[in-house]
């Protein structure tokens, strides 16, 4: 990190060196770098969106719904 704030400061030439541009900056760089999966999620949305007003989702098994909440009741009651 000094050795980067050491090349700044000569490019500079003097001039005080504003932290938070070098922060926004930073962040920017950083997020631009980062995988970005907003399209899977908006795809996910959509997709569940279309499985609740269509009714074409996964079908409910109630009874193993049942035997989960069952079972874990059972479980966590004697802690």
């Amino acid at each position: 990190m000094q050795e980067a704030l050491d090349e700044l400061r000569a490019k500079l030439d003097g001039e005080r060196i504003d932290f938070s541009e070098l922060v926004i900056l930073g962040a920017r760089a950083k997020a631009r770098r980062l995988p970005d999966d907003h399209g899977g999620a908006r795809r996910a949305r959509t997709e569940l969106a279309e499985w609740i007003r269509g009714g074409t989702g996964p079908k409910l098994d109630l009874a193993a719904a049942d035997e989960v909440k069952r079972i874990g009741l059972i479980a966590n009651h004697g802690e």
